[in-house]
């Protein structure tokens, strides 16, 4: 069984930074690509962006140069570090987990785990 927890919402005003986190328990992290997504209201899931099980990064155009996805293997803790936020980043953020050696899918579908979701609110 794999856990995801996600923190690091809140409410920030344009412009500002925010960094979430999400902690993976219960299985071995290497093999696995993580995924972040966002869902705003009356919106399907969006892909933002992932991480390779090798640490390669993939950004989707809408946050590519603001957000960053890093990792810690020994935690077990991927992390996305967002700035320059604008109103329109604010959405649900969750993050998942699939068990593959390739790329992070995009297709909200295909991934096996996910974290609970996060609010991120920004604020014009």
């Amino acid at each position: 069984q794999v856990q995801l927890v996600e923190s690091g919402g809140g409410l920030v005003q344009a412009g500002d930074s925010l960094s979430l986190s999400c902690a993976a328990s219960g299985r071995t992290f290497s093999s696995s690509a993580m995924g972040w997504f966002r869902q705003a209201p009356g919106k399907e899931r969006e892909f933002i962006g992932g991480s390779t099980w090798s640490g390669k990064k993939y950004y989707a155009d809408s946050v590519k140069g603001r957000f960053t996805i890093s990792t810690d293997n020994a935690k077990n803790t991927v992390y996305l570090q967002m700035n320059s936020l604008k109103p329109e980043d604010t959405a649900v953020y969750y993050c998942a987990l699939e068990r593959t050696f390739g790329d992070p899918p995009h297709e909200a579908y295909k991934y096996d785990y996910w974290g609970q979701g996060t609010q991120v609110t920004v604020s014009s």
